[in-house]
């Protein structure tokens, strides 16, 4: 039987830098990428308390253009992208017909008939893929992926680091509005997101100006502590803030709402992929519903632990590790919705053995205003 060949990893216009920096360097949907360079608990840290800079230029990036251009993404996605005014952004998810994610994303609003899309590296093919096989609507859509770098800078010190980068101020951006912008001289689109649970920006950007950007930034930000981080850091930031991962909390088998996701979940904004089943299940309730938990042991949950209850296994842990800031051992899991209850016991499974845990509230972490 002849042997697969062996697929050649993508890199980013950083990769080098990284390498250079002493970043160890992962595997992560076709990329490779750093997973941390000073440690991972450190990188966390310097997010929570100053700004940490991270490549995430393996994000893929779709533009959807013309007239048709917002009813095919009223269609294919479950927030009311008709509410989003120009310079904004909105959080959504690419739908299936079974209230499922195909992916989550974010939209921006351009132009009046112009959407710029940022959705998950691994995922970036098959999502353009499936925005133009529902495309019956006659909108110009557009794998732009190739065409940009993508840095995000998160911290409650960035608006200050971007603006020494800049030489402007960058308060008055509210979040998740954007706008055109140069950063150390390099023309490109400015938006206060992120995906840490702290204030922050991503700047999208020609490829080739990467290490230009990437470095300014750096010498800009030395002054105020920023350190480069990696995507290890980037996964507990995003868990202490519970923010969902797809292929963990999101997946082909989980509704919108059984992922406590029925807030960008519209139903009455019209016809949609997965609007009648998110309505049934409003109606009649979920099959399985996410809950935060804390260890009250000694252990540490991981994905796919299998959650205990009166010894049986009720559910899966979906994400799980310690959380640097917070100083406990938290995690995700799903649950049928009759286990689901804050305070209620449960135990995870860790090598064989049923360590005690407790549901928290979510999220396990909210920054300060």
């Amino acid at each position: 039987m002849a042997t697969q060949p062996n697929i050649a990893l993508k890199r980013t216009a950083l990769n080098s830098v990284h390498k250079a920096a002493g970043a160890r360097m992962v595997e992560f949907g076709g990329w490779e990428m750093p997973v941390e360079y000073s440690g991972i608990t450190e990188e966390h840290l310097a997010v929570r308390t100053r700004a940490g800079l991270f490549d995430v230029s393996h994000m893929g990036e779709i533009d959807v253009r013309g007239h048709p251009a917002l009813a095919l993404l009223q269609f294919v996605t479950c927030n009311d992208v008709s509410h989003l005014k120009i310079g904004q952004a909105q959080y959504t998810a690419l739908m299936d017909v079974g209230g499922n994610a195909i992916d989550d994303c974010l939209i921006h609003r351009m132009t009046e008939d112009d959407y710029f899309l940022c959705v998950n590296a691994a995922n970036a093919d098959k999502d353009f893929e499936w925005i133009v096989r529902h495309n019956s609507f006659g909108a110009d859509v557009c794998n732009v992926s190739q065409e940009y770098s993508q840095i995000a800078l998160q911290g409650p010190r960035s608006a200050s680091i971007l603006s020494r980068a800049t030489g402007a101020d960058w308060r008055g951006l509210r979040y998740y509005w954007f706008t055109r912008a140069k950063c150390c001289g390099v023309e490109g689109l400015l938006a206060r997101t992120g995906y840490t649970g702290e204030d922050g920006f991503e700047f999208y950007f020609p490829p080739e100006k990467s290490e230009h950007v990437w470095n300014g930034l750096m010498e800009a930000g030395r002054p105020e502590g920023l350190i480069p981080a990696g995507l290890g850091a980037r996964n507990t930031l995003r868990l202490e803030a519970a923010f969902p991962l797809y292929g963990h909390e999101l997946d082909a088998e989980t509704t919108l709402l059984e992922a406590n996701l029925g807030w960008i979940c519209k139903c009455d904004k019209g016809e949609f992929l997965g609007r009648d089943v998110l309505i049934k299940q409003r109606a009649h309730g979920t099959r399985k519903k996410l809950v935060g938990l804390e260890m009250t042991d000694r252990g540490i949950a991981r994905d796919g632990h299998p959650v205990m209850v009166d010894n049986k296994v009720a559910g899966r842990v979906t994400s799980g590790s310690p959380a640097p800031f917070l100083k406990k051992n938290i995690g995700l899991a799903y649950l049928p919705p009759h286990l689901a209850e804050v305070g209620g016991q449960i135990h995870i499974e860790i090598r064989g053995k049923q360590v005690p845990a407790a549901q928290v509230p979510l999220p396990f972490y909210k920054r300060p205003k």
